[in-house]
């Protein structure tokens, strides 16, 4: 049986429309919302085609509403405005109009990854303070959950079976050069990656690990010329040409605009994930965050918002 017109209407497209609406534009909505340009660009093609209308013209100028998108908008609003009405009713009767949570997290994420989820919380949850400890490597955050010093770790994965995990996003290792690299082929190959002098993190770097493992393991090894542990002077470094360097994407935003940027020949990615202790009893304001970290990530799982036991991702324990 096909499904009702209404039932083919999702929160998520509502709000990606508002998003594009207030940019006018589908890459600066995809940056406000933290998803790619073609989820932004997917999700406004499959409503339009729902409702089998326009609800944006695309031009050079950007993305601008029809008149009959203008007049989705307006329901759309009020749609997502109940939405968060009914939450926070919710939230009030399970007691989570109050409370603090603990994250322990290391810069990348804190960055570039939380601020989106922390903003959404204190819209929803104003009574919920956040205490935000950052550290130099996920080992730490993994270290403070351990030790009670933290409710929710922000980790890379596979973690200590000791803890309960689920993904988060999946994290690219990249290749910067600086501008005036040329190189004799492209794609990068192994070859010429080789050659080119690179500044790295140290190789005992929690961080770096995988990159040496997984380019030793495939019989190359880096021209390392210099050993920086910070990523920011890093990036500043291969700017001014001093060579170039192989970085996880979170970490070396905010790129600029005159570096190279490649994927490894062979491309390697870090998996960043949400972790709290395996059995832990956790308060309603924890789950909270939990819940909107899912939806902004994982909108299609269910919720965590049973503090007896229930699964915190997708699938338990990853």
């Amino acid at each position: 049986m096909k499904k009702p017109l209404h039932n083919q209407v999702k929160l998520t497209q509502l709000e990606i429309v508002a998003a594009v609406s207030k940019t006018s534009s589908f890459s600066e909505a995809a940056l406000m919302l933290g998803i790619s340009q073609s989820a932004v660009s997917h999700a406004i093609s499959t409503l339009e085609e729902t409702l089998g209308v326009m609800i944006f013209s695309r031009g050079r100028h950007g993305a601008t509403l029809t008149p009959v998108g203008d007049r989705i908008l307006a329901h759309a609003h009020n749609i997502l405005e109940s939405t968060e009405a009914i939450l926070r009713e919710a939230a009030i009767a399970k007691g989570v109009e109050s409370g603090k949570v603990r994250v322990a997290t290391f810069r990348s994420v804190a960055t570039h990854v939380l601020p989106r989820s922390i903003k959404q919380l204190h819209q929803r949850f104003p009574g919920i303070v956040i205490n935000l400890t950052e550290h130099d490597d996920d080992q730490q955050a993994k270290q403070a959950l351990k030790e009670g010093r933290a409710d929710i770790g922000m980790v890379t994965l596979p973690a200590d079976p000791d803890l309960q995990t689920w993904e988060l996003l999946q994290d690219e290792y990249v290749v910067l050069l600086p501008p005036e690299t040329r190189l004799q082929s492209t794609p990068l190959t192994w070859e010429e990656l080789t050659q080119q002098p690179l500044m790295m993190p140290p190789i005992d770097y929690v961080m770096m690990r995988p990159v040496y493992e997984h380019i030793n393991g495939l019989g190359y090894w880096l021209n390392v010329v210099n050993e920086i542990e910070t990523d920011a002077a890093t990036v500043s470094l291969v700017a001014q040409g001093v060579g170039g360097t192989i970085l996880p994407r979170l970490s070396a935003e905010p790129i600029p605009p005159t570096l190279q940027v490649y994927s490894l020949p062979t491309p390697l990615q870090r998996t960043i994930g949400v972790a709290v202790l395996a059995d832990a009893l956790l308060t309603p304001a924890v789950y909270a965050l939990l819940d909107i970290l899912r939806s902004q990530f994982h909108p299609s799982a269910a919720t965590a918002t049973d503090p007896h036991g229930s699964p915190i991702g997708p699938s338990g324990n990853d």
